[in-house]
């Protein structure tokens, strides 16, 4: 390859993972080291990265499929013709995948090249916190891999790319990301009005190392996970420094922290991704409206694409009184007739005129779904869910990636509930149930008089549901083999995904794991 080439592979943030040679290497090009320096700037080498994290965790058959469809909070159903797309979403609801399914490989490439975009910057002599922004990038994607595959394929910036990446499995690649995090907090800038969500931050690297020390049971043995008193401790501690900067308070509206405005009005969103005109639409991937068109009816306003649901065992874990569970949103409802959270029953206009489907049904969502829906009424099947109130503001911004709405990645009601996770395994319930009945009396919910795990693992469903921490949180309670609405029990190979067949081909370091 020439550095021609390989100045066009880089600049386009890593789309030739395997195929792009060192710089250093002239290859018979006529141009130096030193002359790609000065047309490779970091900035927007560091922008691609930011880029790059748009399409594994914003568009809804990546990662966040894995992480919700596989769980008990969403569901594809196919209706009709409609959402069959080969069975790749009734596969994830009954935990029957192969190393073929699409969404999976797509998944596992895009997650690293946002790995390979991040390392890409180290390449380019950045500053300390240019490094430290990408190596957190870097971190996060890394994270995400080893929660899904159990193992890691990883390059250092001085890795000869015409090589396989080594593999990095279970617990060294959380050690290595757990290392990472340490040394970069020092070189990441503090959370605060000039530096908004979207920019990596040091608390967003204390919330991924939380997660990094909650979870570590879980990665070493996914089915039988445990939890070391001095992992729960860190997590408390960073917690406790998290808490003690005054810079989070729980939102008075709930909805809030995912509106078309969620960067000025959040108190609670630690890391983001912005999105709006100019910066979504420059991207290769899809962003938040990705959230709310695939579960909208074609006659809603904004019109949707008519597929995802919840269940009706999920929906009934909320209290009628708590606001997470949905109701009217000002620039939503008053414009639309919309309602956010969970949508269930006759759906109206604006104007309070009863909608109907495209067959001149009544226009009611009901509880009841099925995996594959024939009848007449399948359009109306299942309870809808609008986490993110579509942006009705922005021009084009509620059917496009114009929409305003920063992807929320950390908030700090997780970290409330990964403090108090932590406290309740360590002998600590009394103080973890304060925190639990804090964050219920602001979602206007009734105050626990006992919390368990279960309880516990049901609060993280109520509060972060549809937001891609679901199949995590179920196996590290134990619960993701079990039985629920719309899947049987499993095999235990399901708690990792396997290693998609073409990256088995490429790369002899990887593995397929056990039971595929």
């Amino acid at each position: 390859m020439t550095l021609h080439k390989k100045l066009a592979c880089l600049l386009l943030a890593g789309y030739a993972f395997a195929s792009c040679t060192k710089l250093d290497e002239k290859l018979g090009s006529t141009i130096t080291r030193s002359q790609a320096d000065s047309v490779i700037k970091v900035p927007s080498l560091l922008k691609t990265a930011y880029d790059a994290l748009q399409l594994p965790y914003q568009d809804q058959s990546n990662f966040w499929a894995l992480q919700e469809m596989t769980a008990d909070e969403a569901v594809a159903p196919t209706r009709g013709g409609d959402w069959d797309d080969n069975g790749v979403w009734r596969s994830l609801k009954t935990h029957s995948w192969t190393a073929e399914h699409s969404h999976v490989g797509s998944s596992f490439s895009n997650l690293l090249l946002l790995q390979f975009a991040s390392t890409n910057v180290l390449n380019f002599n950045p500053s300390a916190r240019q490094a430290a922004e990408a190596r957190f990038l870097r971190a996060l994607s890394m994270f995400s891999v080893l929660d899904g595959w159990g193992q890691v394929p990883f390059r250092a910036p001085e890795d000869n790319l015409l090589e396989a990446p080594r593999v990095l499995k279970g617990l060294e690649a959380l050690d290595f990301i757990v290392e990472e995090l340490n040394a970069i907090i020092p070189d990441l800038p503090e959370r605060s009005g000039s530096v908004p969500a979207f920019v990596a931050n040091k608390d967003a690297a204390r919330t991924l190392l939380m997660k990094c020390y909650l979870n570590k049971g879980a990665f070493a043995t996914p089915a039988t996970p445990t939890f070391d008193a001095a992992d729960m401790q860190q997590v408390i501690t960073l917690a406790d420094q998290i808490i003690g900067s005054g810079r989070y308070q729980l939102a008075n509206n709930y909805f809030d922290n995912f509106t078309q405005n969620n960067h000025a009005l959040s108190t609670e969103n630690i890391f983001t991704q912005e999105n709006g005109p100019g910066l979504s639409t420059a991207r290769s991937g899809n962003a938040a409206f990705c959230h709310w068109a695939p579960t909208l009816h074609y006659n809603q306003t904004p019109g949707g694409w008519n597929g995802f649901t919840t269940i009706s065992d999920f929906y009934d874990k909320f209290e009628a009184v708590d606001t997470r569970r949905g109701g009217p949103y000002d620039g939503v409802t008053n414009l639309t007739g919309l309602h956010v959270g969970m949508l269930v029953g006759q759906q109206y206009n604006k104007d309070g005129v009863a909608l109907k489907d495209r067959k001149d049904n009544p226009l009611i969502f009901t509880r009841e779904i099925a995996l594959q829906e024939t009848g007449n009424d399948l359009e109306v099947k299942g309870i809808r869910v609008v986490k993110y109130p579509p942006d009705m503001i922005t021009p084009n911004g509620s059917n496009s990636n114009n929409g305003n709405n920063d992807w929320v990645f950390f908030r700090y009601a997780d970290v409330l509930l990964m403090k108090a996770e932590a406290l309740l395994r360590t002998n600590g319930a009394p103080a973890a149930l304060l925190i639990v009945n804090e964050l219920r009396l602001k979602r206007k919910a009734t105050p626990l008089l006992t919390l368990t795990a279960d309880i516990l693992l049901d609060e993280r469903g109520r509060e972060l549901y549809w937001e891609g921490w679901r199949r995590q949180d179920l196996i590290r309670f134990n619960r993701f083999l079990e039985p629920w609405q719309l899947k049987p029990a499993d095999d235990p190979k399901y708690l990792l995904f396997p290693i998609p067949v073409n990256d088995l081909a490429v790369n002899p370091n990887l593995s397929q794991n056990p039971g595929y």
